[in-house]
């Protein structure tokens, strides 16, 4: 039998615990960089020539995710959905499904360039947490 280990968090560290305005910070960011996503998807000629720029501001409210948002507790449900997320977006044939299969594959491509950030961090955070807690 596999024996779970349960990792706990001293508040007074602050690893992967956040609340107050910070907590905040990280639910703005994340209802922006979803939204901008949505957005991006069914504007894609805004984008344009602003690709790089809309990627990079992407990348930033994932990285904000990452380090405001997700709770210990939270972590590995998280990642987990991030990884849903990027075998979605994976997808090849979604442009084919007629009148919305293009804007499913450009949305997951955006929704995949704000979480991927936001993972990365969660993942090394946990990794951080489990080492600590040895």
């Amino acid at each position: 039998m596999v024996q779970r280990r349960k990792i706990h968090h001293s508040s007074s560290h602050g690893h992967m615990h956040h609340g107050g305005s910070s907590g905040k910070a990280g639910h703005y960011a994340f209802l922006a960089g979803v939204l901008l996503a949505l957005f991006l998807g069914l504007f894609p000629s805004i984008v344009g020539e602003y690709q790089a720029y809309t990627a990079f501001v992407l990348v930033l409210l994932g990285l904000a995710v990452g380090f405001l948002n997700i709770t210990a507790q939270e972590a590995i449900p998280f990642l987990i959905a991030a990884i849903a997320l990027s075998v979605g977006s994976g997808i090849e044939n979604l442009s084919l499904i007629p009148y919305f299969g293009s804007f499913l594959s450009r949305v997951f491509t955006y929704i995949s360039m704000f979480v991927a950030p936001a993972a990365i961090i969660v993942a090394i955070k946990t990794v951080y947490a489990l080492a600590e807690s040895r």
